[in-house]
């Protein structure tokens, strides 16, 4: 396999318990540039924490340049359904800004600086989640003009072609290196760093990029994200839908490829949980407008198997490790 980023990939089996936390996750290891104290702030201007007390406040924990979900100019799907929840909850918009890696939830939620994470995987862990407002799968992305046409993780052409995958550098494989690995696609995988270069904007948007220039032949991604930057390249990218949705390899456990995103916050704080709730429910098609005007591939539950993992999604959350 060769490497477009630092990490070491190690091929095969792995834990799905870190791999959601960050693209979420789509991203939440690598160093960050020093970015200055965090601070609650609007989407273009700064909040001291100070004033939090006085008015009520929807308190965001957010990444400031990992669209499309955030960033600090508020251009992301989370960043537009944030300000639809505050303005519903009738309460002012603030962030706390900080990278989506490890250390996320415990810098920002569990250190009492915000108190929402608009995206994470259903039941996760580190928080107490609502129930999911969107579920996505992910996809292969290849360049419309090559008309592969590829649907299945058991198409034989897996085995010759250029594959991008994005990897976090971190503890364990995303689901579709472990997916091509159970079937000896190894060595004409490409890693790229679901981190990138934090200095330039978007990062995760560099296998995408890829794509569309013909370094690989194929990228298989996180759904949010290629749906997404596809629509901004220059040429035509087919986005395809990963089948199986639930991959049933022999003598392997189940993976699944689907995965239900939630609103997430503290342990404990179940009435914020529950006015979240309400405030989804009321902005249910509003949301879905949102999420249909950034492309986001949207599948329907019965895509989705009961004991679905809770930690393999590389997205913001989606790729890392957020603890």
């Amino acid at each position: 396999m060769s490497s477009r980023s630092s990490g070491k990939p190690v091929l095969g089996g792995s834990s799905r318990s870190s791999e959601v936390a960050a693209l979420v996750v789509p991203a939440l290891v690598l160093a960050l540039a020093v970015i200055g104290p965090v601070r609650s702030t609007s989407p273009m201007r700064d909040e001291p924490l100070m004033m939090l007390a006085v008015e009520p406040v929807l308190r965001v924990c957010a990444d400031p340049n990992n669209l499309p979900f955030s960033n600090r100019q508020g251009q992301g799907f989370e960043n537009k359904i944030a300000a639809l929840l505050a303005h519903s909850l009738d309460e002012r918009l603030v962030y706390a800004w900080w990278p989506e890696r490890r250390g996320f939830v415990g810098h920002t939620v569990d250190a009492g600086i915000c108190d929402v994470v608009i995206g994470v995987p259903s039941g996760y862990p580190q928080l107490l989640t609502t129930r999911p407002y969107y579920r996505s799968t992910y996809v292969f992305v290849s360049r419309a003009d090559r008309a592969l046409h590829l649907r299945s993780l058991d198409d034989a052409r897996l085995h010759q072609l250029r594959i991008g995958l994005h990897f976090t550098g971190g503890r364990s494989n995303p689901p579709p290196a472990d997916a091509l690995a159970r079937r000896g696609v190894i060595t004409n995988v490409v890693a790229y760093s679901i981190y990138g270069d934090y200095r330039t904007p978007n990062p995760p948007a560099r296998l995408i990029d890829a794509v569309a220039a013909g370094d690989v032949d194929l990228a298989i991604v996180w759904g949010p994200l290629a749906g997404y930057f596809a629509t901004h390249e220059s040429v035509g990218l087919d986005v395809v839908p990963v089948s199986p949705a639930v991959d049933l390899f022999a003598g392997a456990a189940p993976m699944p490829f689907t995965f239900d995103i939630a609103l997430g916050v503290r342990h404990g704080d179940i009435r914020r949980r529950d006015q979240l709730q309400r405030a989804l429910d009321r902005e249910a098609p509003a949301i879905r407008r949102i999420l249909d005007d950034y492309h986001v591939p949207l599948v329907a539950d019965t895509a989705r198997p009961r004991d679905t993992p809770r930690h393999a999604v590389p997205g913001p959350r989606v790729a890392g490790e957020a603890e």
